[in-house]
């Protein structure tokens, strides 16, 4: 399995919570080279796909096909599981390209248990979530990476 960098963990965390798992706005600092690198790379492990927007309701562009239409990213069920999130909706997104070889399967990842990565998600999935300081204490982060946003799963 394949170690999301911290951007990575961002996107796909930030799409997650958005309706019908946008990915986009990226995160702020991220553009120009830097963000297609990003955006390309996610999109080879299958974490994002681009699919045609829907300027009827103002989802956000990652780029104009040049035909007067433009496409979005999301966040696909194996980006969610790549961040621990169960994919429980289906959703209906038309993929802008379509492959002619077919997908890998995706495995669905094993929690080692005793982990940090464990006791975050058994923190966050509890009835009222985790706040940053009870993350900081039980795991001995420092309290800069408290940026991040966390919300209850």
């Amino acid at each position: 399995m394949t170690k999301l960098t911290e951007t990575q963990t961002i996107i796909l965390s930030a799409g997650a919570q958005r309706s019908e798992n946008i990915a986009l706005p990226l995160p702020k600092g991220l553009a120009g080279a830097a963000a297609k690198m990003a955006v390309a790379k996610m999109i080879e492990h299958g974490w994002l796909q681009e699919v045609d927007a829907n300027l009827r309701r103002n989802e956000p562009l990652w780029r104009e096909t040049g035909d007067g239409h433009g496409t979005t990213l999301i966040v696909t069920d194996a980006g969610l599981l790549a961040i621990g999130i169960e994919p429980v909706v289906v959703k209906t997104a038309d993929p802008v390209q379509e492959h002619t070889a077919e997908a890998p399967a995706v495995k669905t990842p094993t929690q080692r248990a005793g982990t940090k990565q464990a006791m975050l998600i058994e923190m966050l999935q509890a009835p009222n979530g985790a706040s940053i300081a009870e993350i900081v204490t039980a795991t001995g982060w420092m309290a800069h990476y408290a940026d991040v946003p966390i919300m209850p799963m």
